[in-house]
């Protein structure tokens, strides 16, 4: 099984920038799709975006549309997630997922889509 660990959390100002990072090990990194999450606190962990094994489909969650991209080297079996014009409301532990299995999803994924997870990262955004 896929063992998955995100960095490049923090503290940013509204407005600002961060990527985040998930390195993945133990595991063939192409035979995944992938996936990042967030939970805010005292709610539910939300899906973010997810991407295809070759990086050539994306899914993006409505509210992080045009501001957030997540991409992928499989050279360096890493996936990223770019966050842009971060808002307050995008604070959140971010959640790094596994899927295994090239097959695309038909629909927007959902949390039980994934089966490895990494221990997440804050992202803390201030007004």
């Amino acid at each position: 099984q896929v063992q998955l660990v995100e960095s490049g959390g923090g503290l940013v100002q509204a407005g600002g920038s961060l990527r985040l990072s998930c390195a993945a090990s133990g595991g063939t990194f192409s035979s995944y799709i992938m996936g990042w999450f967030r939970q805010a606190p005292g709610k539910e962990r939300d899906f973010v975006a997810a991407i295809s094994w070759n990086g050539g489909s994306t899914y993006h969650a409505d509210s992080v549309k045009g501001r957030i991209t997540i991409s992928r080297d499989n050279a360096k079996n890493t996936v990223y997630l770019q966050m842009n014009s971060l808002k307050v409301e995008d604070t959140a532990v971010y959640y790094c997922a596994a899927r295994w299995g090239r097959s695309w999803l038909a629909r927007t994924p959902t949390q039980t889509d994934f089966g490895s997870w990494g221990q997440g990262t804050q992202v803390i955004v201030s007004s």
